[in-house]
């Protein structure tokens, strides 16, 4: 395997967890919502707030490959295509377990909201503790992508 493909590998699967991550928050998210729709049709704007906020990980993955991409070249070393390849794979797979989690989250919030607890905002806060993690895998592949 060459150099220039085991780091478009990484990049590629790292577009893919981080989107796979964003499409499972949000699935969660929209089936509570609908769920909650039955008995509080009046709080659709605060389901679809929460129901947002797991798209981020889809667009954390999507920065990461701007910010790597100009790091690859026919020229690298194994080294540096191990790099590449092993920072995408890490904000890949957290921002997969993130989108996921803070779905979960948001959901909770979303049935509590239905059930008629003002608790949109204690969600959000709860709800940034995942995107944390994300956000430094992002952090992390920029510290990388400076050592190539």
């Amino acid at each position: 395997m060459t150099n220039l493909l085991l780091a478009y590998i990484g990049i590629g699967v790292m577009i893919a967890l981080s989107g796979i991550g964003s499409v499972f928050g949000l699935t969660i998210c929209g089936n509570a919502a609908i769920g909650g729709l039955k008995k509080r049709p009046d709080a659709m704007g605060t389901f679809v707030l929460l129901s947002a906020l797991p798209s981020t990980q889809g667009i954390y993955g999507f920065v990461a490959y701007f910010m790597i991409i100009g790091k690859v070249s026919a020229t690298m070393t194994a080294q540096q295509a191990a790099a590449v390849f092993g920072a995408s794979l890490a904000v890949g797979l957290v921002c997969l377990l993130s989108g996921l989690r803070q779905g979960q989250v948001c959901a909770n919030g979303i049935n509590a909201t239905a059930a008629g607890n003002n608790v949109t905002a204690g969600t959000m806060v709860m709800a940034a503790f995942p995107e944390f993690y994300a956000i430094l895998s992002l952090l992390f592949l920029i510290l990388v992508g400076g050592t190539i």
